[in-house]
């Protein structure tokens, strides 16, 4: 990576504000999200794994969708909690692109992995007499597997491309972290490759899964106004608003950042987009497909009950 005849070793993360008073209330906000989102999510993963009633496709994916947030926001948040309280807010290339490739390989196999889920609840509502037949729980665990490979197989082509791209204004990352837009713009001569690269991989990432997901959703719709009973409609449509929820913040921040021409980046608003999906996404999905949930809240009162018991004895 070079500027002209010069040679970076590491790359600056400038991060969210240069304030010392901000970045320690900042500080104080995403440690306790980051809390949250660990305590959140492996209390989705034990509570599943654990109870013999949440042992459906469902939460098959919810328990995947749990780990790929801890992964994703422990790929991301730790180092941004330590520049915050450093005075040297350096990144080495190494530590950048592998940072980069993680947190992007996750952020693809959620993509996916919602588009999955929109599909299993399409099956679910449409045609539940197939459901079991169809949503197989080894067919559902390749397909678990599948995700994870197909998100770490399609952000290479980032990483590889950018890697090879000169750096000429600066090493200096107006972010908090190693993001391919934001590596991009620091980059100099042709890059309409590196930039076409993003594009294609952002359609499939992005508007792929989001086809499927508005086409399940329409059908799931029109099978839940063919429901007789009120009741029968509002629990419905609860089941399916919280994954919209989650799908039209993420997505939508997502696309406001990976697609659209670099001309129209604005850091700051990149930054508080990047925020959304990198750290309050993770920290509410627990809460939005969970921990609101009947089946969940009674297997927790299982668990605490039998913990209870076991103490007395």
């Amino acid at each position: 990576m070079r500027k002209n005849d010069t040679i970076f070793s590491e790359f600056i993360l400038l991060g969210l504000s240069s304030n010392p008073r901000t970045q320690t209330i900042l500080f104080g906000i995403f440690l306790t999200a980051y809390i949250f989102t660990l305590l959140g999510n492996v209390m989705i993963i034990l509570v599943t794994l654990t109870d013999s009633s949440l042992q459906t496709p469902m939460y098959l994916f919810i328990t995947n969708l749990s780990f790929i947030d801890i992964c994703y926001s422990s790929s991301i948040t730790p180092r941004m909690l330590k520049n915050m309280l450093s005075l040297k807010k350096t990144i080495s290339f190494a530590e950048c692109f592998i940072q980069m490739y993680i947190s992007l390989s996750l952020g693809e196999s959620e993509c996916i992995l919602l588009a999955i889920m929109a599909y299993d609840r399409y099956m679910a509502i449409c045609y539940p007499l197939h459901y079991t037949a169809v949503m197989q729980r080894s067919v559902c665990i390749k397909i678990a597997i599948g995700n994870w490979v197909c998100g770490f197989l399609f952000s290479i082509s980032h990483v590889v491309l950018i890697w090879n791209m000169d750096l000429c204004d600066t090493n200096k990352i107006d972010h908090f972290l190693c993001e391919a837009p934001e590596l991009l713009s620091l980059g100099c001569g042709d890059i309409s490759v590196v930039e076409f690269a993003i594009f294609v991989v952002g359609v499939l990432i992005l508007m792929i899964p989001i086809v499927i997901i508005v086409t399940s959703y329409i059908q799931i719709i029109r099978a839940i106004l063919k429901i007789k009973t009120s009741e029968g409609q509002r629990k419905a449509f609860s089941t399916c608003s919280s994954h919209m929820l989650v799908v039209t913040l993420f997505y939508g921040s997502a696309m406001a950042v990976y697609m659209k021409p670099r001309s129209h980046s604005l850091p700051n608003v990149d930054k508080a987009l990047a925020v959304i999906y990198t750290i309050i996404i993770p920290m509410l999905n627990p809460l939005i497909y969970t921990l609101r949930n009947k089946e969940v809240k009674r297997a927790i009162e299982k668990i605490s009950t039998n913990r209870k018991i076991m103490h007395i004895l």
